[in-house]
């Protein structure tokens, strides 16, 4: 293992926020690199740990060959990070049967990026061994980390034992839990558990809509032999953090001085918890069965300056009936939960 992969790794496995980078777009549905650099500028500077780059929140459909998208976003999210004494570490978005994944987890390591983030997405109905003999294929590439998506944005279901399993492939380093079900994350604790691998392994949480519980909480469970293991979360992976960078780094420092004893941070970390959720139903249009999803995260960085708007690569794919007017309501509702003052200081700069 090369120093640099070792860096990234320990990175990892301390903790931290990752955003997933939207693609931003022009009007004429191009790709616009002057909004795209802002959005990694300020990831970068309200203090992310990673950046997450072609995976849902930068809309699938960008790993479609005939659009040649995926190779210009991920070279200047690359080449952007590099602007900074101390860039973040860099996740590639890898979907697809192995012989697409493969390739996409190529290109990222090429251009310079540290983990591949596999999902089940556009698999095809693979079963749970050819999932598997995918993972593999990818880690021989680049460390994977394992992304339990939700089936409403095409995920699929995947058992304890998959968990399990994929766990003890030694080029997997983490596992973004994003199935948006207690029942479902509980499975890839318990699977992961029983790997053995828990202390090698760092687990981000995906689950939008219950992210400060996750982090907040220590999961008990039991390893192969019986042994009592207790596992927790050490950061986010999440489509909520593209927006309101700053004030995630904060929630995750509030959630780990929770659990040393800080009763303080407890209450504010409790206090907030309800706000987010509900902040994030209505960015993430749960009331649609999360149809608005990427266009809600669009439309808040559009209204922060940091998108021109919010365009994206389907042109019906826009926010739902309702939606805006439920992102009003949240708005003016959770001022604590954005990051105007910090974004209005640096956008001038951010898109220069």
């Amino acid at each position: 293992m090369s120093d640099t992969i070792a860096d990234a790794r320990m990175r990892l496995l301390s903790g931290g926020v990752i955003p997933a980078q939207p693609l931003a777009l022009d009007s004429s549905r191009r790709f616009d690199e002057r909004h795209q650099r802002a959005l990694v500028r300020y990831h970068i500077e309200a203090g992310a740990s990673g950046l997450a780059v072609a995976v849902h929140s930068s809309q699938f459909s960008i790993h479609d060959r005939h659009r040649d998208l995926l190779s210009p976003l991920l070279e200047l999210v690359s080449e952007t990070t590099g602007e900074y004494d101390k860039p973040p570490f860099l996740v590639a978005g890898v979907t697809g049967d192995t012989a697409t994944a493969t390739r996409t987890a190529a290109l990222a390591a090429e251009l310079g990026y540290d983990f591949a983030l596999l999902s089940s997405y556009g698999c095809g109905g693979l079963e749970e061994q050819e999932l598997l003999e995918r993972a593999r294929a990818v880690s021989e590439i680049l460390p994977v980390i394992g992304f339990y998506l939700q089936p409403a944005v095409g995920g699929q279901y995947l058992s304890q034992d998959y968990w399990q399993r994929l766990a003890e492939i030694q080029g997997i380093v983490g596992i973004k839990v994003a199935p948006f079900d207690r029942y479902a994350t509980l499975d890839v604790l318990h699977g992961l558990a029983r790997s053995g691998r828990a202390e090698d392994i760092a687990l981000y949480t995906g689950n939008d809509d219950n992210i400060i519980f996750d982090l907040l909480s220590e999961f008990p469970t039991r390893d192969r032999a019986g042994e009592p293991v207790r596992l927790s979360f050490r950061g986010g992976l999440l489509g909520q953090w593209a927006v309101w960078t700053r004030v995630a780094v904060h929630t995750l420092e509030l959630t780990r001085r929770a659990k040393e004893g800080d009763d303080d941070a407890l209450r504010e970390a409790l206090e907030m918890s309800q706000a987010l959720t509900d902040a994030n139903s209505a960015i993430f249009d749960a009331r649609h069965d999360f149809r608005g999803v990427i266009p809600g995260v669009h439309e808040v960085l559009r209204r922060h300056g940091l998108l021109g708007g919010t365009w994206l690569l389907d042109e019906n794919e826009v926010l739902s009936p309702g939606q805006a007017e439920e992102i009003d309501r949240i708005w003016d509702a959770y001022p604590f939960l954005r990051d105007d003052t910090f974004i209005a200081e640096h956008l001038d700069r951010w898109l220069n």
